[in-house]
C-alpha cells in the first residue's frame, strides 16, 4: 500500500508539472495534495512496518514527538486543503465567468500558504499540549503510531485542557472545512442540475463524486477520533478507524484523480511516449 501511495502520487505530480495544460488552479492544489499524501504516509508507515518486524517495539519520547507533530502538521494541512479544493470546484462550476479572477495565481498561492500555516499551528498546539502531560505506568502505547488521542489515555492527570485544545483543533481543521465542503457541494449540485448538456452534467458529477468519496472517509473518521471524549473511545476501534484517515486516503487520491481524469491520463501517456527510448 505504501509503495502504491508513493508511485501513484509521484506519477500524478510529474504529470501535473510537465504538462502545460494541467497548469491550472485545480491541478495546483492537486499537486499540493499529492505532496502532502506522500509525506503523510512517510511520517507513519515506514516506522510502523519496522516496528512490526522488531521483537522489541519501542520508540523514544523525542521520536514519538517528532512523529506526532509530523503527522498532525500534514493531517491538519490536508484537512484545510480539501476544503480549499472544494471551493475551487464550486467557483469553477457555479461561477465560471469569475473563475480566472477568484482563483488567480496569487490567490492560489495565498490559499496554499494559508493551508500550510494553519496545519503548522494546529499541529503544534495539539502536539505540545499532549507532550506536556505527565505519563505513568508501563508506558505501553496501544496504537500503531504516536497519535495524540492514544497518548492522552496514558496520562496520569486530568486531561481536560489537552482534550479541549484537541477539540478546538478538530473544529478548526475538520469540522469547519467539512461544513465548507458540504455547502460547496450543495451549490455545485444545484449548478450541475441546471446544465443543459447531459454530457456536461455527467462530467461535472464524475469530477466531484470522486473528491466527495475521499473527503467523506477522511473527515468522518477523523472527526470521530478528535472530537469524541477520550474516555468513551475503544482502543481497538480507534486503531481501525485511524487507517481510514492515515493510510487509505493517500493511496486512493492518486488512483481516483488519475484513473477517473481524462486530462491526467492523457498527460501521463504523452510523457511516457515522449521519454520512451
Amino acid at each position: 500500500m505504501y509503495m502504491v501511495t508513493l508511485i501513484g502520487n509521484i506519477i500524478l505530480i510529474t504529470a501535473c508539472v510537465l504538462e502545460p495544460k494541467l497548469h491550472t488552479p485545480m491541478y495546483f492544489f492537486l499537486v499540493n495534495l499529492s505532496f502532502l499524501d506522500m509525506c503523510y504516509s512517510s511520517a507513519i508507515v515506514p516506522n510502523m512496518l519496522v516496528q512490526f518486524l522488531l521483537v522489541r517495539k519501542t520508540i523514544s519520547f523525542a521520536g514519538c514527538g517528532v512523529q506526532m507533530y509530523s503527522f498532525m502538521l500534514l493531517g491538519c494541512t490536508e484537512g484545510v486543503l480539501l476544503a480549499v479544493m472544494s471551493y475551487d470546484r464550486y467557483v469553477a462550476i457555479s461561477l465560471p465567468l469569475h473563475y480566472s479572477v477568484r482563483m488567480s495565481t496569487s490567490v492560489c498561492i495565498e490559499l496554499s500558504v494559508f493551508c500550510w500555516i494553519s496545519g503548522s499551528v494546529a499541529g503544534l498546539l495539539d502536539t505540545v499540549f499532549t507532550l506536556i502531560l505527565p505519563f505513568c505506568g508501563n508506558n505501553v502505547l496501544d496504537h500503531f503510531f504516536c497519535e495524540s488521542t492514544a497518548l492522552v489515555k496514558m496520562a496520569c492527570t486530568n486531561t481536560f485542557v489537552t482534550e479541549t485544545v484537541m477539540l478546538a483543533v478538530g473544529i478548526y481543521v475538520l469540522l469547519i472545512p467539512s461544513l465548507v465542503i458540504f455547502f460547496s457541494y450543495i451549490r455545485i449540485i444545484v449548478a450541475v442540475v441546471r446544465i443543459r448538456s447531459s454530457a456536461g452534467r455527467i462530467k461535472a458529477f464524475s469530477t466531484c463524486a470522486s473528491h466527495l468519496i475521499v473527503v467523506t472517509m477522511f473527515y468522518s473518521t477523523a472527526i470521530y477520533m478528535y472530537m469524541k471524549p477520550t474516555a468513551k473511545k475503544s482502543a481497538n476501534l480507534d486503531k481501525i478507524l485511524s487507517v481510514f484517515y492515515t493510510v487509505t486516503p493517500p493511496m486512493l487520491n492518486p488512483v481516483i484523480y488519475s484513473l477517473r481524469n481524462k486530462d491526467v491520463k492523457m498527460a501521463v501517456l504523452k510523457i511516457t511516449q515522449r521519454h520512451r527510448f
